[in-house]
Formats: structure tokens, sequence, C-alpha cells
């Protein structure tokens, strides 16, 4: 079942025994093309294949649209939640981002701490955001 469960997350980076994974969906439900407003939804499963305990402190994200403007987004935790993962422990969470493009990109990584407080960074994978091009009747 794990596998199956793998095989759903497109994107994957592995930093300091920490796995990051990332499945990202374009929401036309949401998006407002008309208005220039597209939006994507992504979910993360953070990994934990260390022998030690980590808390995810922080998160540091670089999002850029097609036309190469850059966003940077800091902040504590993610979606309100600083998970404490054992050895072997996972952590999914899904969260969504709003471009005045119809494509672009996001990268980045957490800031973790291990139990005696010193901090290391794990890489949030590189994904693109495209949403398909329009339909022509």
């Amino acid at each position: 079942m794990q596998d199956v469960l793998a095989s759903l997350f497109q994107h994957t980076a592995l930093t300091a025994g920490v796995t990051v994974r990332v499945a990202v969906n374009f929401m036309p439900d949401q998006s407002r093309v008309d208005a220039g407003r597209w939006f994507w939804v992504y979910h993360i499963r953070i990994e934990n294949h260390r022998e030690d305990t980590v808390q995810l402190r922080s998160r540091h994200w670089r999002i850029t649209d097609s036309r190469g403007m850059v966003n940077i987004v800091d902040g504590e935790g993610v979606v309100g939640e600083s998970p404490v993962l054992a050895p072997g422990q996972t952590h999914d969470y899904v969260s969504g981002c709003e471009l005045m493009t119809n494509h672009g990109t996001m990268e980045g990584h957490y800031t973790f701490a291990r139990a005696d407080g010193t901090l290391f960074e794990v890489a949030i994978p590189f994904f693109p955001l495209a949403a398909p091009a329009p339909t022509v009747g």
C-alpha cells in the first residue's frame, strides 16, 4: 500500500534522511482565468528515515510565475503545525498556490530541529505549476 501511495507523488527530494514528496494539481473550479488567476493544490508528504526524532520548525518557498516574478514565502511550521516526526513517521498536509499567470514553479526548504536543538535544512523538490491549455470551442 505504501508503494501505491508513493507513486501518487510526482516530485521527490531526500536530504539528511528526510524525504519530501509532492503531488500537485491544477484546480480549474477554483481558478478565475478570466480575471487572470490560476490556482493549484499541492499535497506534501514528509517522511523521517532518520534514526532520531525531528521537528519541522519553518518553511521557505520560492514561487516563480511565468513572467519571472518571484515571491518568497517564509513562515513557522506548515499550515499551522510544527509536526514532530519519530523515526519511520510521516506527516501529510495540503496547501495551495494562486498565480497571476497560467504557469510557474515552486521550490524551497524546511528547517528541522534535532532533539538537541540543532537545526538543519531539508529540500522541498522543484515542481511546476502548469494549467492545461484552454480548449477552443
